[in-house]
């Protein structure tokens, strides 16, 4: 692909995956794929209950529909990927399809970024202002809010990607990964890269910095909301509305503060070890997240639970009215 002497347009990328791990490939190839059907049906069933259940058409069930569609999105980019590289060795991936998927990573991952926050809101007008949230929450308003998350995350993708897309690219085409990680990529060009590096320090700052410190104080004035509730039972019922999305929270941005965050081993020994380390955190960030969401929002959650209970019902036969719905709804949960 590259002379002695001049740089050719480079065609394709190699990605090394767990090549130098063949032992694991065929235990993670068993692993990941399980986990990918779990979060075709966990996020699946929470898209159908969502839009078929008249009592689930809210604010918050929207956003939570929207999460689910969005971590379909985001793993179908790099699952398929990642188990083609465990049963390929040394799976080659073309420039296009390079691109392509670096764009559907980053504009999933900034979307749920921002999607988060308005998440964030919606749990803080429904506690810190109820009587307002009829208004403040209406179907003009949350509309547009979700609407924007989705285009501010294509919008940053696409000139993160076509930034990185268009540096040269010579010598080696390897790319230490399971997909086409930008930072990963941007390590083979053989260019200045100032502009990438800076880039990307903008986008962080707006769609990490930004919406975890606007989920930082909105959940500071619920959590103050709720302390001056006086019944231990009141508070305990409004903090159950919001622990799911603070859950997540915690697990997104937790897993990226730990993935990039944590300090690199200077030493060459152990160096292949943080490789592996660093992929297996990866992974975690890529596919056990949108795996755990439908779990959380859906466990402790008499919502949903019931929409279950619902769908369930008429598909068997079962006579399922409001009133059951209703009783179902005021069951105690363990």
């Amino acid at each position: 692909m590259v002379g002695s002497n001049e740089t050719s347009p480079v065609l394709g990328f190699i990605l090394l995956g767990l090549s130098a791990h063949p032992k694991l490939e065929k235990t993670f190839f068993v692993l990941i794929l399980s986990m990918y059907l779990v979060i075709l049906l966990g996020n699946g069933v929470l898209i159908l209950v969502t839009i078929l259940d008249s009592h689930l058409h809210t604010p918050m069930y929207f956003f939570l529909g929207n999460l689910s569609f969005l971590d379909i999105c985001y793993t179908t980019s790099s699952v398929p990927l990642i188990l083609d590289s465990f049963l390929t060795p040394r799976k080659t991936i073309s420039f296009s399809g390079c691109a392509v998927q670096m764009f559907l990573s980053f504009a999933m991952g900034a979307t749920e970024c921002v999607l988060l926050s308005m998440m964030a809101f919606d749990r803080y007008v429904a506690i810190c202002n109820p009587l307002r949230y009829p208004v403040v929450m209406s179907k003009a308003a949350y509309v547009p809010m979700t609407i924007s998350s989705w285009a501010a995350g294509s919008i940053t993708a696409t000139v993160q990607t076509s930034l990185a897309m268009k540096l040269p690219f010579c010598g080696d085409n390897v790319i230490n990964h399971f997909t086409c990680e930008i930072l990963a990529v941007l390590k083979l060009a053989c260019a200045d890269i100032s502009i990438n590096v800076i880039s990307m320090a903008v986008a962080n700052v707006i769609f990490l910095g930004v919406p975890v410190l606007f989920i930082f104080v909105s959940y500071v004035f619920i959590l103050a909301t709720i302390l001056r509730i006086p019944s231990a039972e009141g508070r305990k019922k409004a903090f159950s509305t919001c622990s799911a999305h603070l859950t997540v929270v915690v697990v997104f941005y937790g897993t990226i503060l730990f993935m990039y965050g944590k300090p690199k081993s200077k030493d060459p020994l152990r160096a292949d070890k943080q490789d592996l380390a660093d992929k297996l955190i990866s992974l975690f960030y890529g596919v056990v997240t949108p795996m755990l969401n439908p779990i959380i929002y859906s466990l402790r959650n008499k919502d949903v639970k019931a929409a279950l209970w619902s769908l369930v019902s008429q598909n068997r036969g079962i006579p399922n009215d409001s009133a059951l719905y209703d009783f179902y709804l005021r069951v105690p949960e363990n």
